[in-house]
């Protein structure tokens, strides 16, 4: 797989023009939605006139589409939002093209990033890069694939619950979530305020260490963001680290397990101190993630009402007008969400749901706080199973659900986690492993990543 690195010292015009062929050498895939690419051959005209020096000079990307950007349209893979042309880019995007990277396209996601397969998208699912049978995961599954791929050396997406985790690990590539505010939300759709945060997919630990560092900061923008804590730094040497004994339960797929043991081996043999840890808290991970992020959503998407922007519907009345729009304009699971949401926000069970939850949530804050007095590290696996097949789990919304098992817990809490590959199963499907960390330890997370990935 290719690297930052290798996109570095060439002509940026033909950087894109390579991204851009490749990208429609593999359209089948349905990873990309639109392509930037006046803009982007513009710009990267302009790089090579200038001489520009940034990190990133020249080197191609792909953002979710759920990112404002300029040169084409941010549909956040729903039809409310079809046609909508930003006029504002996101801090995240700006920050990356002030390093002179280069935004080829905008990548499919799960509409308003509502599913963990990309197959809830309004334009379609893509397909794993692996096997084409299966899904890529999401909901950030465009940006995964495109990475794989090879079509870019790294891509950006958003994690609420797992969705840079769990597509990072079914296409086996590097996917970072980091601590809540480390990187600006500002010009990113919103799905759940409290968990969103923005990451990227990368093909080895170096090249999101990089992408990391550039992105993450204060935004006088964004409220949320944490002061520019990140930086990259060397490995601590004999860490202690954590095997949860709840996420390695028969459950889990037993070829999951061996790819995480051996994951586990490397880390003994790299000096470091492994022991089984148990959080029996997060057998209430789910229910929490599941009445929280549902709440937050119904509120997020309440502007979505046919007046002020995206799809307006033919009506007669306001009520038609708010009713019709929203109906077409949103997929059945987002519909699902709202409901849901709506409901354990409603007079009568806001106290009965939400407010338990919130209590729920801060106990798993502290149960994973006392384990960081101890343990540097925590490790499991990203998933319970490989990439599931395209349609399995598409009628059974809460066996959807379960697939975020291992996810939530660190995005309830505002820990980073990465996904880290940890290789494949008998029959070459990719197993991801995830490190979470204490809040701010992204880049010590990174450097263990890293590490361990020079001793493969």
């Amino acid at each position: 797989m290719t690297k930052i690195a290798d996109y570095q010292g060439s002509s940026a015009v033909a950087n894109v023009k390579k991204a851009l062929e490749e990208a429609k050498k593999n359209e089948h895939y349905n990873a990309i939605l639109s392509f930037c690419e006046a803009r982007a051959l513009e710009r990267a005209a302009e790089i090579d006139r200038s001489n520009v020096t940034g990190r990133l000079a020249g080197v191609p990307f792909v953002a979710k589409d759920n990112f404002l950007t300029y040169g084409t349209k941010t549909t956040a893979a729903s039809h409310i939002l079809e046609n909508f042309e930003a006029p504002l880019q996101a801090t995240a995007i700006e920050r990356l093209e002030a390093e002179g990277a280069i935004c080829i396209g905008k990548a499919n996601l799960d509409a308003f990033a509502h599913g963990g397969s990309t197959e809830n998208s309004a334009f379609g699912p893509t397909l794993n890069a692996v096997d084409e049978t299966r899904v890529a995961g999401g909901s950030s599954g465009g940006s995964a694939v495109v990475t794989a791929l090879d079509i870019v050396p790294f891509a950006i997406g958003t994690d609420t619950g797992g969705s840079i985790r769990q597509p990072a690990s079914f296409n086996g590539v590097y996917g970072v979530k980091p601590t809540y505010g480390t990187v600006s939300r500002y010009g990113v759709v919103a799905m759940a305020s409290s968990t969103d945060t923005i990451g990227c997919f990368t093909t080895n630990a170096a090249d999101a260490e990089l992408v990391m560092d550039i992105m993450a900061g204060r935004d006088p923008h964004d409220m949320t963001t944490l002061p520019d804590f990140f930086g990259p730094e060397a490995v601590k040497r004999q860490q202690k680290i954590g095997i949860i004994r709840e996420f390695m339960t028969d459950d889990v797929d037993g070829e999951v397990k061996e790819r995480v043991s051996e994951y586990v081996s490397r880390m003994k043999a790299a000096g470091h101190n492994v022991e089984e840890v148990s959080l029996p808290i997060l057998k209430y991970a789910l229910a929490i993630y599941y009445i929280v992020v549902p709440a937050e959503i119904s509120s997020n998407l309440a502007r979505y009402d046919g007046v002020r922007y995206g799809r307006r519907a033919q009506s007669a009345t306001l009520t038609e007008l708010y009713g019709k729009s929203r109906s077409e304009g949103f997929v059945r699971e987002n519909k699902r969400r709202i409901m849901i949401g709506s409901y354990v926000l409603s007079s009568g069970y806001f106290d009965a749901y939400y407010l338990q939850a919130q209590k729920a949530r801060t106990l798993l804050i502290q149960a994973f706080n006392e384990l960081f007095d101890t343990y540097d590290v925590l490790v499991g696996p990203v998933s319970p199973t490989p990439a599931f097949k395209l349609g399995e789990n598409s009628s059974d919304p809460v066996k959807m659900y379960l697939a975020d098992v291992m996810t939530v817990p660190a995005s309830l809490s505002g820990m980073p986690a990465i996904s880290v590959p940890a290789g494949k199963t008998a029959t070459g499907l990719p197993v991801g492993v995830q490190l979470i960390g204490q809040r701010r330890s992204d880049a010590a997370l990174l450097a263990l990543a890293k590490d361990l990935e020079a001793d493969a």
